[in-house]
């Protein structure tokens, strides 16, 4: 499913690496079992973490994790290299977060959890002192879809996205022929991204701070500094053959609808749950819930496009800008994004499991993409049936001071940690 590189665009260090087997590197150079471009390297920074979601890197490169699985009293870690070499040899539980939503801004941590954001003064020491500060609390309590992407720009805002708890919007959820309900209710609190002070404790969830709608469900969630704009990777809708089988075929509901990369401005609407994206189209399509039958556009022509599509079904979990300069110049200014794997793609086999990286071409990602990291070294295996089977998922990303990529695995509970070494 990988599309071939725009080598015209990125130049020949990128169709170099292109043209090379995936896990070739320098001698000295090891990768962790990963399957990487020539000359770059992995270390297991982690491993026994605790089920790590979305992480970020201070300054002085600690590196910090919200957990899936906490100590019923943690939900946070703070893991320390303290001799360089690559690999944590410290590690603290503290806080309170669980799962996703963690960024770094201005000094402080802030970590989400399915009900609040709070943060935490970064300091002398890895595990900051107190308990931190409220700064939202009363997001929706929901079970499907709850966990949180966050995100701070320039101007201290602060992003937290809430997805939906739903497929789409039926009236009787994933039951096959229910009709959406119009308009859709959820669409008041969550299916969407709310903005609020990034510096201003005890604020309470409010409708009126809803910043964008009509996203499904997001957690994968940036400030693009260089550019100035949110964006974000959507996981799109589910089961379109499986709850409409006489308007799609088996194989449009593998290969339908697209993952798409948001640019997201203030009072955008994206068309969830009324519309879905086609990226062989390249357009949106009605819903069958809402009349559709993979043809019909109607309502969804009014809609914000996406920027880029990727393979349906892959689920992104993270996404993250590189502006570091320890890897060559076809790897900046661009985003790398991490997709967790599908569960929808049966009878064909499950896709994603991979970190792949999205090259922009000025303020505009260019429609080709790199697979960066695997899918074959997370997985374990190249034919993967069940999400479940897989050694790893990757989940998380963040970039370190030295300009290392790290990479989260809740399903083997590993951090990666990723360098370039140029002989």
């Amino acid at each position: 499913m990988t599309r071939p590189l725009n080598t015209t665009l990125l130049g020949a260090p990128l169709l170099m690496l292109a043209l090379t087997a995936p896990g070739l590197a320098a001698a000295s150079c090891k990768t962790a079992g990963l399957d990487l471009p020539p000359h770059f390297c992995a270390t297991v920074f982690a491993k026994d973490a605790r089920q790590p979601r979305h992480i970020a890197v201070a300054a002085n490169g600690t590196v910090y994790a919200n957990l899936n699985r906490g100590d019923d009293k943690h939900d946070l870690m703070a893991l320390t290299d303290s001799n360089g070499d690559g690999v944590a040899d410290k590690r603290q539980l503290f806080g309170q977060g669980g799962a996703t939503g963690l960024t770094i801004h201005d000094g402080w941590l802030y970590a989400a959890s399915t009900t609040s954001v709070r943060r935490y003064k970064l300091g002398k020491t890895a595990v900051p002192e107190g308990d931190g500060e409220v700064i939202v609390s009363g997001l929706p309590d929901q079970e499907a879809h709850s966990a949180r992407g966050l995100a701070v720009d320039g101007d201290d805002h602060l992003y937290v996205s809430i997805g939906a708890p739903s497929n789409a919007c039926q009236e009787d959820d994933r039951k096959a022929g229910s009709p959406g309900q119009d308009p859709c209710p959820l669409l008041d609190k969550q299916g969407g991204v709310w903005r609020f002070a990034a510096d201003k404790p005890d604020q309470k969830f409010s409708t009126k701070a809803r910043y964008a709608t009509g996203i499904r469900n997001l957690f994968a969630l940036t400030w693009d500094r260089s550019r100035h704009r949110l964006i974000g990777a959507q996981m799109g809708r589910d089961q379109l053959s499986a709850l409409w089988p006489k308007k799609f075929s088996t194989k449009q509901g593998v290969e339908l609808p697209a993952e798409v990369l948001l640019d997201i401005k203030q009072g955008d609407n994206f068309g969830w749950p009324y519309c879905y994206y086609d990226d062989k189209a390249h357009a949106h399509r009605l819903n069958p819930e809402y009349g559709g039958d993979g043809h019909k556009v109607g309502r969804c022509a009014d809609y914000a496009d996406p920027i880029a599509a990727y393979p349906a079904h892959w689920a992104p979990m993270d996404v993250v800008f590189y502006r570091a300069k320890a890897f060559p110049k076809a790897y900046r200014g661009g985003a790398f994004i991490a997709f967790h794997g599908s569960w929808d793609r049966s009878p064909e086999p499950q896709q994603g499991f991979q970190v792949i990286y999205q090259p922009f071409d000025g303020n505009k990602p260019s429609d080709k993409y790199q697979t960066f990291a695997g899918p074959t070294g997370f997985t374990g295996e190249k034919i993967v049936r069940s999400p479940g089977s897989a050694a790893h998922r990757p989940a998380g990303l963040a970039v370190g001071p030295k300009g290392a990529l790290y990479v989260s695995d809740d399903q083997g509970s590993t951090i990666y940690r990723i360098s370039y070494q140029k002989n």
